[in-house]
């Protein structure tokens, strides 16, 4: 990628950012804006730009940015356009580990790793359906066994809530379609950890997800542990999208969509793409989250439900190419 791209993807993100602080219920100005983070301006304004909106921005950006760097992960690992924590099932099983471990009062800072255990879990079953119908390789068959594994996911949770009260059910199922309504402060700390150790360790095996793009004998002649790699990257990859889940609940088709948009931009190499799909991901995810917040005035729409509206003609398209 030129110098020029890395440039505009940094000013995409700050006005995205921008953006979204500013219009909401309360349309505030651009200088308002920058005026209450500095906290100047009305009380009104503060309140509204750094009490309410600039936890959700920045646990949007967050998102973005986790979401996007695993689904590039993927891809490379799998060598599969069609990867992404969602659709290979490694979200809903993220995400039954969460609700089981919510359900439990476990608090939120172990809730990734929960969620964790549930995506470890997914993303076993998803591989073994697709390597017993002998379709491993193909992106097709692997996108199914997701689909099947994500299905039984949501079962599993819907008999997990089965004897909860009315509002603990409306609760999950509001955070199942993926939210960013309720951040915190103490929630962003939490998930910053997560994505930036994540994130950082994935970049620093680009070279190796260079190596097994390739394929395994390839990948190997170059004096790479290909099991070995495959499974860190996969494992670190899914950490990482957990922890999201556990966050603000299931947003998918952002790791499938970050990814191909970079690729455009020309990330080649996969410490750039890792590098670009965060950047992308975040302002992507910052302005679902703001479509969410106005399309319906004074109703909100499930965050997960902008995405999947972005993502799947996308998907459709992306797999038309495939076959």
């Amino acid at each position: 990628m030129r110098p020029l791209h890395w440039v505009l993807l940094v000013v995409a993100l700050a006005v995205s950012a921008v953006v979204a602080l500013a219009f909401g219920t309360i349309d505030v100005g651009a200088g308002a804006v920058m005026r209450a983070l500095a906290g100047a301006g009305s009380r009104t304004d503060v309140y509204v730009i750094r009490d309410l909106r600039l936890p959700r921005v920045v646990l949007a950006a967050l998102l973005g940015a986790g979401l996007g760097t695993s689904g590039a992960a993927l891809q490379g690992v799998l060598r599969n356009p069609l990867a992404e924590p969602y659709l290979l099932g490694v979200s809903g099983g993220a995400a039954v580990g969460a609700v089981i471990a919510w359900s439990a009062g476990v608090a939120f800072a172990l809730l990734p790793l929960a969620a964790f255990t549930g995506a470890i879990v997914a993303v076993t079953l998803s591989l073994l359906v697709a390597h017993a119908t002998h379709g491993r390789g193909d992106p097709r068959v692997l996108v199914m066994a997701g689909v099947v594994v994500g299905a039984f996911a949501n079962a599993a949770i819907m008999i997990v809530m089965a004897n909860a009260d009315v509002s603990t059910v409306r609760s999950a199922l509001w955070w199942m379609m993926g939210s960013a309504a309720e951040a915190t402060w103490t929630q962003n700390a939490w998930l910053t950890a997560y994505v930036l150790v994540g994130g950082a360790a994935l970049f620093a095996m680009g070279r190796t997800l260079d190596a097994l793009s390739l394929g395994e004998d390839s990948a190997a002649g170059l004096g790479v542990d290909v099991d070995r790699a495959a499974r860190r990257i996969y494992l670190i990859a899914s950490l990482v999208a957990a922890a999201t889940v556990a966050a603000a609940g299931l947003v998918g088709f952002v790791g499938l969509i970050v990814p191909h948009i970079a690729r455009r931009l020309g990330a080649t190499g996969h410490r750039v793409l890792v590098a670009a799909s965060a950047l992308i991901g975040a302002s992507l995810v910052v302005l679902a989250d703001l479509i969410a917040r106005v399309a319906l005035p004074p109703a909100e729409l499930p965050l997960g439900a902008v995405t999947a509206v972005l993502g799947v003609p996308f998907f459709l398209a992306t797999l038309r190419r495939l076959t």
